[in-house]
């Protein structure tokens, strides 16, 4: 049996967590602070059970990509939120970046035309940016 002092701990834990619309919020600014082009953020969560939202950006080089990917980890994680998986950091062309309710998509130009994720999910609704809450 869960002591009641154990469940306030977890209350204010989870008081503390961030909504999806926040690490949204969060990964966004980090990409246009960093120079990211063409960032979007996708509401998914009608569409499907793999996340609420789709940020999507490009980004120059293989250097800037690394850059992008960097300082949405960095300012996720400062916020609570580490990334659950990163994947394709060695393929140059699309990093993913997945944090539960939120999943970051770092493409090059080419590879954003070539999988059209924007066509994919058009059914999502395009957010502002900055109508997202922030933490």
């Amino acid at each position: 049996m869960v002591q009641p002092q154990h469940r306030i701990k977890n209350k204010e834990a989870k008081h503390n967590m961030l909504t999806s619309a926040q690490i949204a919020a969060i990964a966004a600014k980090a990409l246009s602070d960093k120079k990211a082009k063409d960032v979007k953020v996708l509401r998914t969560e009608e569409q499907t059970v793999l996340a609420d939202y789709f940020v999507i950006c490009n980004g120059t080089s293989s250097t800037h990509i690394k850059a992008l990917v960097d300082e949405v980890d960095k300012q996720l994680s400062e916020a609570g939120e580490p990334p659950i998986r990163r994947e394709g950091l060695r393929s140059d062309i699309w990093v993913l970046m997945d944090f539960g309710c939120v999943i970051v998509h770092v493409f090059t130009d080419e590879a954003r035309k070539f999988y059209d994720i924007e066509r994919l999910w058009s059914d999502a609704e395009v957010v502002d940016v900055s109508s997202l809450p922030s933490p």
